[in-house]
């Protein structure tokens, strides 16, 4: 057969070939790419094919080139799809630069502070402790400790221009 009836070719079978093939891999651009395979394929070995079984032809060339693939992916299979979203939390290094650069600047701040000030904002806000654990731990009155943290958060809140 002729190289130059393979447009001809592609035109009649391409959506079977197609669908064919989105049936066993069950991925449209899969498909796609197996389908490109399997036309690329049949042009390299178009004239070994009689005319009248191109169809058939056609389609074995299809399953041999999935096959293919499948076996190159089973493979090169490394890790799971997911593997590289779990490990940066869906975090940019964008994001985590500027979320640094934050921190940086909230440190500064803290850093700034008067010394009980500093230390509430330590203990509640970075620590988590409770308003009664943060003030004991202080060896302070509950109440005071909520006005230390106040006036803490009203001077950062003061530098950032917020």
């Amino acid at each position: 057969m002729k190289r130059d009836t393979l447009d001809e070719i592609y035109k009649s079978y391409m959506d079977e070939v197609y669908r064919y093939l989105l049936f066993l891999c069950r991925n449209h651009y899969l498909a796609e790419d197996v389908m490109q395979e399997t036309f690329y394929r049949a042009y390299l070995h178009l004239e070994d094919c009689p005319e009248e079984r191109v169809k058939p032809w056609l389609f074995r060339v299809a399953h041999n080139a999935f096959v293919d693939i499948q076996r190159k992916d089973t493979r090169n299979h490394t890790k799971a799809h997911d593997y590289f979203e779990r490990l940066t939390d869906g975090v940019s290094a964008e994001d985590e630069a500027i979320k640094k650069e934050g921190l940086t600047e909230l440190t500064t701040l803290i850093c700034n502070l008067p010394g009980k000030q500093q230390e509430a904002i330590l203990l509640y806000d970075f620590h988590g402790f409770s308003y009664d654990q943060s003030a004991e731990i202080m060896d302070v009155k509950v109440g005071y400790f909520k006005v230390l943290l106040f006036r803490a958060r009203q001077k950062i809140r003061q530098e950032r221009g917020v």
